[in-house]
């Protein structure tokens, strides 16, 4: 979970996520070493009481300073193109679940049952929220799933826009009305995973926020067995 002190994206969950990890830190390292050298040129050429008689026309400098970009680009593009390859690449999911973005809640559905199970998931409020819950971040009803598993959200809207993202799983999906968009993720360790409604849907829009309890495969086998028979 993000707080105001963090200057960094959150510790990653998912093998996507550190994948997107990896490729800020790549890309924010090329911009460094792009913004230094420019500066020392710059520097260089102000701070200089010699002019250089061919520096206004020179075909040499202008080879280079076209060259050097395109190879800078190529450098961030190849791993870009290999995210999104990633991103985009759909496994055997074991688990689905679908997932409706509403004014001002999101609503769930466990589709895989032979009896499917559909839940609300409201923000608690702060008058209702005990001493260790998370002001704005907390919910009555969290989704609750497994660890180590593929699991794919299906994600869609009832009435406007919305947008279902957890930042330290890499996923930020648009629930759109009349339209079914997916994700799949495997997280890898057990914990609680905050999220919220990045898609401005109206006055409440800062108040659907998101939780997911990941747990190992017999907490949830046993946890959803006790919801289903009560």
């Amino acid at each position: 979970m993000a707080t105001w002190s963090d200057l960094n994206l959150q510790n990653s969950v998912t093998p996507l996520m550190e994948q997107l990890t990896f490729f800020h830190d790549h890309a924010l390292m090329i911009l460094l070493i792009i913004t230094i050298l420019v500066a020392y040129i710059m520097g260089s050429l102000f701070f200089n009481k010699f002019t250089h008689r061919y520096l206004l026309e020179g075909q040499t400098i202008e080879v280079i300073w076209t060259i050097l970009p395109a190879v800078t680009l190529i450098f961030i593009a190849l791993p870009s193109l290999r995210l999104l390859y990633l991103l985009d690449e759909s496994m055997d999911p074991m688990i689905t679940m679908k997932t409706v973005g509403h004014q001002w809640y999101w609503s769930y559905e466990y589709s895989d049952f032979q009896t499917p199970y559909e839940f609300d998931s409201y923000m608690i409020p702060y008058n209702e929220m005990t001493n260790n819950g998370f002001r704005l971040l907390d919910v009555d009803n969290r989704i609750i799933l497994p660890m180590n598993t593929q699991i794919r959200m299906l994600i869609t809207a009832a009435d406007v826009l919305h947008s279902w993202t957890v930042p330290a799983l890499g996923v930020k999906v648009d629930a759109t009305p009349g339209r079914l968009n997916q994700i799949n993720f495997f997280m890898s360790r057990p914990g609680l995973f905050f999220g919220q409604c990045s898609e401005i849907c109206g006055a409440n829009h800062s108040f659907m926020p998101i939780v997911i309890e990941s747990v190992n495969t017999k907490t949830f086998i046993k946890s959803i067995m006790n919801i289903l028979n009560t």
